[in-house]
């Protein structure tokens, strides 16, 4: 009996393997039937279901059975869970499961652009309100003005240039 149980669990091994070692596998018709009950719950509730609520949902005769699609779809990468806790299920959409084209580091977005200049310009203020600026207050300035550069953004790096120059000077 002993003997059975472990050839039964490794036939169970030995087919699980292959499943995780390509999961670009589509899922079967129930399995599609699940992801897409488990989308519509999301987008009704907020929230993930349970596996008793997709059990009650899909008419499944066991929680187990839904236990074992919701693995199976895990292992394919058509479902993930979010640190193994309660309603955690999401499902991933197609391009999820395939990486776009990697971005540039240094795209910008315009209101990201807006935010840092603001950011130079009340640090400017704040060194120049008081009598003298500090080497701090100058170096962060001169590390922000660099990142523009870095960034791209070379036209706005030159017109603070001067600024900080008259900064350092009055040091």
């Amino acid at each position: 009996m002993a003997e059975r149980q472990t050839h039964t669990a490794q036939q169970r091994e030995a087919t699980v393997a292959p499943l995780a070692a390509s999961p670009q596998l589509r899922p079967t018709k129930r399995q599609k039937e699940l992801l897409a009950y488990i989308e519509r719950f999301i987008t009704e509730h907020g929230y993930s279901p349970s596996y008793r609520e997709i059990m009650h949902g899909l008419q499944y005769t066991s929680v187990a059975t839904v236990a074992l699609h919701v693995k199976s779809l895990t292992t394919r990468g058509h479902l993930r869970k979010r640190d193994h806790s309660a309603r955690s299920l999401e499902v991933v959409s197609q391009g999820d499961q395939h990486q776009s084209a990697p971005l540039r580091t240094n795209e910008v977005k315009e209101s990201e652009e807006r935010w840092l200049v603001q950011k130079i310009e009340n640090l400017f203020v704040a060194a120049e309100e008081g009598a003298l600026p500090t080497t701090a207050q100058c170096d962060d300035i001169a590390v922000l003005l660099a990142a523009l550069k870095v960034l791209g953004l070379e036209g706005a790096a030159l017109v603070f240039a001067p600024r900080l120059k008259v900064l350092r000077d009055r040091l």
